[in-house]
């Protein structure tokens, strides 16, 4: 099992800047030109994941028993974007990839002021004086800002001068990341081993209603608006499968508190499950249809 100092200090922020460099080897400006293109798409899925998910999990945690900097470590999460997993899975359901990939981008950016206005907020909120850490947003801001954006625009140059080696090396990319990923909440899960049956009966359940709750929510808001098919899907597993390594990465790396984790490693666990079983469905229905037509 790896050594906990390694992971907060080396796994963890690599892991991260792969997973980011990949999803900039997705992107083209192209991708950002859909937003004036096709606004209403991207409108629904953005405030179902910037708006939305933080007040469903700011009302879950408001409600829920459980220890303060697990309820905090349930907003930093809710505050993070999707990555690469949400645009996987949107290819295999067949949903809108492109939707996907500008959504993970463009929130992956506004998470920069995002993410540390609502981990201020909520620490202020949830924590009292004596426990709560000392919080620098001027920290979060550059932490977030380095591990995230910069190697999407890294990789989003790599694509541009270099096509086909970008190409290639996402695929190799995602391999690498993913099995990072599973060292992360392994390490995760390990440094709090003590703790960690005690923290999933009390996050667990929370993360798992915050999870079944925002598919159910930004399925129907992306049907409400008329969208089809395809987009209701991106949007969907867009805000059902955050970026569980950005939110440990904060939680322990640029706060320095291990519990805040825990939402963030069980959730990252959780959300397969939910967002295969969702695909399933989806698949069904279109083979259905395909059918019938």
């Amino acid at each position: 099992m790896p050594d906990g100092n390694v992971v907060t200090q080396i796994l963890l922020p690599v892991s991260l800047a792969i997973i980011m460099l990949s999803v900039g080897l997705e992107l083209t400006i192209a991708d950002f030109k859909r937003v004036v293109v096709q606004p209403k798409d991207f409108f629904v899925g953005a405030v179902s994941q910037v708006v939305l998910l933080p007040a469903v999990a700011f009302a879950l945690v408001s409600v829920w028993s459980m220890d303060p900097a697990l309820a905090v470590g349930v907003m930093i999460l809710a505050a993070c974007p999707g990555g690469v997993t949400s645009n996987l899975m949107t290819y295999l359901a067949r949903g809108d990839t492109a939707l996907s990939v500008s959504l993970t981008a463009v929130i992956s950016l506004l998470s920069v002021l995002t993410l540390p206005i609502i981990v201020a907020l909520s620490v202020s909120h949830f924590m009292d004086g004596a426990s709560a850490p000392e919080i620098s947003v001027g920290r979060i801001i550059v932490g977030v800002f380095v591990i995230t954006t910069v190697p999407v625009a890294i990789g989003m140059t790599v694509k541009r001068f270099a096509p086909r080696f970008a190409a290639n090396f996402e695929r190799n990319a995602r391999i690498i990341s993913s099995i990072l990923f599973v060292l992360v909440i392994a390490g995760a899960v390990y440094s709090e081993r003590e703790n960690i049956v005690d923290y999933f009966r009390q996050a667990g359940p929370a993360t798992l209603a915050l999870n079944l709750i925002m598919m159910a929510l930004a399925y129907s808001l992306a049907k409400a608006a008329r969208l089809g098919g395809p987009q209701q899907t991106a949007i969907t597993l867009e805000c059902g499968l955050q970026n569980g390594t950005l939110a440990i990465f904060v939680a322990v790396t640029l706060i320095g508190n291990t519990t805040m984790m825990v939402p963030g490693g069980i959730y990252s666990l959780l959300m397969f499950a939910t967002a295969g079983a969702y695909m399933f469905v989806t698949r069904r229905r279109g083979a259905a249809a395909a059918q019938a037509g």
